[in-house]
Formats: structure tokens, sequence, C-alpha cells
């Protein structure tokens, strides 16, 4: 009987990045391609990531959408990327039946989608590079991973406990799929920012954190927010409704509830 040779498993070469942008660090992982290719298109994704953070920026007055809060401009005025941030955040109050918004008190604030938006788009741009074949993009720790970092091992992602700092709540695997996201909104990083649309203040539940899991980093990153102000009952109930969605939600008397299909998606 002629022996066994196990073929050799070729490891993707791996290109890193950190970049502080939009007040937080954007974190790179890109596996595969060629490395000029993939460095030249890193530098791209990354001027996208400033651009966008001139365009929404609620603390520059120079920005398109300050000059659109304050009726300087229309958006047929705006860059391309306005139209369609405000396009998916129209989308996103919808299914979210308002829960999640981009105006407070009256006032135009794209923030809550930009991010997710942002790095999504920055890790569909380099996996679209020629022989590259697995993407992380971290930022400020909600993810957008595309492919795999080698073969037959998929991307995975910890999830913060809100209640145990340096402890993990949950590993997020990506495994069975060509892409994932993670998102987390709570109160542990940042305090109460979160908004409830419908008062303009703080939201106020019962919940320290809401973590979920789908393809898209867009839209996500919006469900944990809007989860998060409805509350653990709520939210619960809503996210299980939406397709392709699983959720971790921490409550502050520690309390974990998930989604029913999480399971899956642990590891």
């Amino acid at each position: 009987m002629a022996d066994t040779v196990a073929e050799p498993v070729e490891t993707p070469a791996a290109v890193r990045h950190a970049e502080e942008v939009m007040g937080t660090v954007f974190s790179f992982d890109v596996r595969g391609g060629e490395p000029a290719a993939v460095r030249a298109a890193l530098a791209e994704a990354v001027a996208g990531l400033h651009r966008a953070d001139a365009l929404f920026s609620t603390y520059r007055d120079d920005s398109e959408v300050s000059r659109l809060a304050r009726g300087e401009l229309d958006v047929p005025e705006c860059a391309a990327e306005v139209a369609e941030v405000l396009e998916l955040a129209a989308e996103a109050e919808r299914v979210s039946q308002g829960w999640f918004s981009t105006r407070y008190q009256g006032s135009l604030d794209p923030t809550g989608i930009v991010k997710g938006w942002a790095a999504e788009r920055a890790a569909r741009a380099l996996a679209a590079v020629a022989g590259v074949r697995g993407v992380s993009v971290n930022g400020g720790g909600d993810v957008q991973m595309l492919g795999a970092p080698e073969p037959r091992r998929p991307w995975r992602v910890g999830v913060a406990d809100p209640l145990r700092p340096g402890g993990l709540a949950a590993v997020i695997s990506a495994a069975g799929t060509r892409e994932l996201a993670v998102a987390t909104s709570g109160t542990a990083e940042r305090g109460a920012h979160i908004v409830d649309p419908r008062t303009g203040r703080s939201a106020v539940t019962d919940l320290v954190a809401v973590t979920v899991v789908g393809p898209r980093l867009t839209f996500v990153d919006c469900w944990a927010t809007a989860a998060f102000a409805m509350g653990s009952r709520e939210g619960l109930a809503w996210l299980e409704s939406l397709p392709d969605v699983e959720a971790l939600l921490i409550t502050a008397g520690d309390e974990v509830r998930c989604t029913g299909g999480l399971a899956a998606r642990l590891g």
C-alpha cells in the first residue's frame, strides 16, 4: 500500500493596516492577492474612509451633511455617496419601523449608518482585487468579513462581555458563508449614547449590549442600534423576524437572550 501524502495547504499572504478615522480605528486584514495590488487597493480604501468622514461628519461645519442639514444644499447637489447613504438609511428606518432614524428632534444625522456602510464598502473593494481570498475590516469593533483567511479556516470574531471587562460573551464564526458581519451596540464603551428616536433623548432600556450577525455590516449595525432602543423583549422578537439575521442580547441583570439560529454561528 502506498503512503498517503497530504497536499500542502497554501497560506495566503497577509496585508494588514490600521487607520485612525471617523473618531475610531479601522483595522484591515487582507489575505491573498499580489501584495502591491492589495496595498494600492488598500490605499484607495483608506482614502475612501477619509472622504466619507469629510462628507458625513456632523462635527465639521463644511461637510456636505452639515450643509444639507442647514439647507445650504439639496441632495442632488451632494456627492453620490450622500444620496446612497440616505437611501440605505431610509430602508433601515422602514424595516425597523422608525426605531433606527437619521433624524433626531428634526436634525439630520446619518452617522449611525455611515461607519458600517464605509467599512463594508472598503471590504468589498478589497475583496474585488484579483487573487484576494479573504478580507476582514474592523471599524471600531464592528466587523465585515468576506471569504476566509486560510483554506478550511473561517474568520472568527470575539464579542466582548459588557459586564466582565476583558471577557468574551461569545465567539462568532463565519464558517459556511462567504460574507458575514458582526456589529454591537451598547453602553459599555461609550456610555448612554444610543438615542430613542421617539424622544430624541438617550434610550432607556433593560439592555447593556446587542450584537447582531448578518451578511452586511451596513444593516446589522443599524439593527443593533434599533434593537437596543427597543429593549430586550421587543428587540429580540423583531430581530427574530429578520431574514439571515441572528443576535445576542445581554441585559443589565446579566440575562443572555439570543435568536433561535445563533448557535449555528458560534465557534
